[in-house]
């Protein structure tokens, strides 16, 4: 989400930030600062919107100064504003701080230090870092950001200067990106990603979790902060060019967000999950504990892929909060007659905020009445301002059209929703609680692993289907929505045509369809409605189709029935549905590779649909 560039080093500091942030404008931002040292002086600038407003602004400012920091911010805590934009500052203004991630536990830290008379200007988590590293300081700013970064909960990747030692850049990872960049002839780097690096030396080191380094002009040196030993992390030679740098070395963007899911899901659920208690914490959700447990029905409302994850997360609410949900395709929403009321609450749900028959919903429900909460990915954003609460997702941007993560994430949020609904209503027992838990806490791990297998697997398996004209996909239950959602992807991005059906209707139409020409993928996890699925399709088989099915890597049948298998690794029945996505993600980006189709930007379609 958002960018960080530092350097010092014998160049001037402001030009190198500058472009620097430039390249990392695609990951998504608000507000822009930057801050150097001049005439023994920490002088910083900020300026909400796009860095063309920061770039205005250094238009006018002389300074010749060799060390700074520069941010790109996308809100999370604060709205976007000047005075949230990063740079942040101690109670003396003589140490700066910027920052990638979320400060868990910034409540507790912000109350603790502001009893002992520290002074926030911002309504950042960040700003608890620059105060809780001054309350540590004694003449050493190693010391005092090694001691600080130990009271602190979640993730961060950390820039810190500091007035008293202003030759160096102390820079800090824990489970956000941070490489360094260094140059033959002096000079040292830092940014959140390889691009920012690339106009001026494709030599850099890859920081691990846990590794502080001390950037200065002649010198770069990594520490562990567990031990304050000295690290040995190899200088990588990059050889992309810019547009494959913004990929992160991806042919497409639409892969590296597939791969971008396990960080994205858990992105979602951190810092609202408590794993050992089952409990989650959804302080942004806008409504008391009695007024959810007043909601006697729910509708959610959605457009393309995030009406699918709207059908999955019908299952989910019905079944651990026992409240009666209706999904609506937005476009279709107000247009009949609608029986809202107070009791009722409406949960839309778009990545962009801005989805205009969305937005249109969501009013009509409030005037009728209704209770909402909506599901985003875009902070400030209408449809986020016009809603009584919102879960947000912490997908990052994404740029490819066809939605990967943001779906994943989605259902993330959707099944927090459910869970923490649970707890409020007393629907769900604590100890069934813990399970859902655990089974979500584990699931990015499982997708990670599992990632690289399928890509590899799955690039193959694509060129049988390359010349396909169409396509059927088959679920039940909770897997039939994720049917719908591996057909639109194939439809979306390679141009054949595909249907995603309830497996048991099948036989009342579709299958006069089926043939030696029709591939069929079928879902076929280890649930309730296995022995169904199975039933349906060798209804196929029996009529010759190209049979593909996807289920549990334990279940050494389905290789007797299918002419293909895609195998997955067992995981919580109840996240079956966002880890069975991703193959289906896969096998369509493949597909339309292999086709040479524009995979990032297919035709007629739009990122954000903002007309109705």
């Amino acid at each position: 989400m958002c960018g960080i560039v530092g350097y010092v080093g014998p160049r001037r500091v402001v030009p190198i930030v500058l472009e620097g942030l430039k390249h990392l404008e695609y990951r998504g931002y608000d507000s822009a600062g930057i801050v150097f040292v001049e005439d023994g002086v920490l002088q910083k600038h900020r300026s909400e919107g796009k860095l063309a407003n920061l770039v205005e602004i250094m238009d006018e400012v002389e300074t010749r100064s060799r060390i700074g920091m520069g941010h790109t911010r996308w809100a999370t805590h604060g709205a976007p504003s000047e005075r949230n934009a990063h740079p942040h500052s101690d109670c003396t203004g003589e140490l700066v701080v910027v920052h990638n991630g979320i400060i868990e536990n910034y409540i507790d830290l912000r109350t603790m230090l502001r009893e002992k008379g520290h002074v926030f200007t911002s309504e950042t988590d960040t700003e608890v870092l620059a105060h809780l590293i001054e309350e540590y300081l004694d003449g050493d700013l190693r010391t005092a950001v090694t001691r600080a970064v130990q009271d602190v909960e979640g993730a961060y990747a950390l820039g810190v200067m500091w007035l008293q030692e202003p030759d160096k850049i102390i820079a800090v990872r824990n489970q956000s990106p941070l490489v360094l960049g260094v140059k033959d002839g002096g000079g040292s780097f830092m940014a959140s990603d390889v691009p920012a690096l690339l106009p001026y030396t494709n030599k850099v080191i890859y920081l691990d979790d846990g590794d502080m380094a001390v950037l200065k002009a002649d010198s770069c040196e990594i520490f562990s902060l567990a031990g304050g030993a000295g690290q040995d992390r190899p200088v990588q030679e990059i050889l992309w060019n810019a547009g494959m740098a913004q990929k992160s070395g991806y042919r497409h963007f639409m892969l590296k967000e597939i791969f971008e899911q396990p960080q994205a899901i858990l992105n979602t659920f951190r810092g609202r999950l408590e794993v050992s208690t089952g409990e989650v914490n959804l302080p942004e959700i806008g409504l008391s504990d009695e007024e959810l447990q007043s909601v006697s029905r729910i509708f959610l409302v959605a457009c393309g892929t995030s009406w699918h994850a709207a059908l999955v997360a019908k299952y989910w609410i019905e079944k651990w909060v026992r409240v009666p949900v209706e999904v609506d395709i937005a476009s279709e929403f107000r247009y009949r007659t609608l029986l809202l009321d107070e009791s009722v609450m409406v949960i839309p749900i778009s990545q962009s905020g801005e989805t205009a028959d969305t937005l249109a919903g969501l009013r009509l429900a409030k005037d009728l009445g209704a209770k909402v909460i909506s599901i985003c990915n875009v902070l400030g954003s209408t449809i986020t301002r016009e809603s009584h609460g919102t879960i947000y997702t912490h997908a990052g941007p994404e740029i490819g059209v066809a939605s990967t993560k943001a779906f994943t994430s989605q259902l993330t949020a959707l099944f927090l929703l459910t869970m923490y609904m649970g707890q409020v209503c007393k629907t769900i027992e604590p100890e069934v609680s813990q399970k859902l838990a655990h089974g979500l806490f584990e699931l990015p791990a499982v997708i990670e692993e599992v990632l690289p297998r399928l890509h590899t697997e799955l690039e193959v398996l694509a060129e049988e289907f390359v010349d396909s004209r169409d396509f059927l996909y088959l679920g039940r239950g909770i897997h039939f929505p994720i049917a719908l959602e591996g057909a639109l992807k194939l439809k979306e991005i390679s141009y054949i045509h595909a249907e995603g059906y309830a497996a048991g209707e099948l036989k009342h139409g579709p299958i006069a369809l089926i043939d030696k020409d029709m591939p069929v993928l079928a879902l076929t996890p280890p649930d309730e409605v296995y022995s169904k699925v199975v039933s349906n399709v060798q209804e196929v088989k029996a009529r010759h189709g190209r049979l593909v099915l996807v289920g549990d890597e334990n279940n050494k049948d389905l290789a007797e029935i299918a002419d293909d298998c895609i195998f997955m690794p067992p995981v919580h029945p109840e996240m079956q549905p966002i880890l069975y996505t991703i193959p289906l993600q896969i096998l369509s980006y493949h597909i339309a590779h292999l086709r040479g189709c524009d995979v990032d930007q297919p035709r007629n379609l739009a990122k954000s649909v903002t007309v109705e």
